[in-house]
């Protein structure tokens, strides 16, 4: 304090009359951020839970790809049998649907003769058709057989339907001799005893049939003399016979024999 100050002075100086509280100024920006920001915290909290299934751009897409690909294949994944039998089952609508069977028949000059029949056909329908493409008139001695293995043959019964003796399997067969006649020489065609020829040799070459020495030289030489005609030295070389199978164990006794019996033959037909 002044030493020259008044008591008033002093009262003055020592309790001094309260300043008037300065306006408060608040700035306008700041308060509108705080407001929003406090005010809309919980919506963007909520976007943002909304956006979180999403999070990751591209990335989680192609996640939430993979996942559903990886889980097609355990709702579509079959089971090899349920596939087989799903195939089966095809197979046999469509056999159903078919209408005309596909058929293969091997003749006895080892050729393969190729038609369809209708489904319901039976065996003297497809015995006709082998008949009449053959040119053969006495069909009586001949048959189609189904083989069951290389050695068992069951015959196609002609009076039943052809898919009630095949039982589901492919209609191949063989064109045979069913009956050997008694006596050849009683046959009107020489197509029919041409083909009982040739399933003589195969019944002989496959065992089916044992014959003697003699009788396999007799029948050998029939076959050459049916296939070359004549015997004539300058067209047939000294080992014209080995191109020929005649026996199935073939000895060399046996070809001289056949060309023996062979060089006899004259103008002999193969009838």
């Amino acid at each position: 304090l002044g030493l020259g100050a008044s008591p008033d002075e002093d009262i003055l100086v020592k309790a001094p009359i309260a300043a008037p509280e300065p306006e408060l100024k608040t700035d306008p920006s700041l308060d509108l951020h705080s407001l929003s920001s406090a005010e809309t915290q919980p919506a963007q909290e909520e976007r943002r839970d909304d956006q979180e299934p999403d999070s990751g751009g591209l990335g989680g897409k192609e996640g939430g790809e993979a996942k559903e690909e990886r889980a097609k294949p355990e709702l579509n994944q079959e089971t090899p049998e349920t596939k087989a039998e799903k195939d089966l089952k095809a197979a046999q609508k469509a056999l159903k649907r078919q209408r005309n069977m596909y058929c293969k028949v091997v003749l006895l000059d080892d050729t393969i003769f190729e038609c369809t029949v209708d489904k319901h056909a039976k065996g003297q329908d497809l015995l006709k058709k082998v008949c009449d493409h053959l040119n053969l008139l006495e069909e009586d001695y001949f048959g189609l057989a189904i083989w069951d293995t290389p050695t068992s043959r069951t015959w196609l019964d002609p009076a039943k339907e052809i898919k009630k003796q095949v039982h589901g399997g492919p209609w191949d067969f063989t064109f045979n001799v069913k009956f050997y006649p008694p006596d050849p020489a009683q046959l009107t065609e020489d197509i029919t005893r041409y083909y009982l020829c040739l399933q003589l040799r195969q019944d002989i070459m496959t065992g089916r049939l044992p014959c003697s020495f003699a009788t396999l030289a007799l029948l050998g030489s029939y076959t050459v003399q049916s296939e070359l005609g004549d015997y004539d030295p300058d067209l047939h070389s000294p080992d014209y016979i080995t191109e020929f199978k005649l026996a199935p164990n073939q000895t060399k006794e046996l070809e001289e024999k056949v060309v023996e019996l062979h060089k006899t033959y004259r103008s002999m037909t193969p009838a």
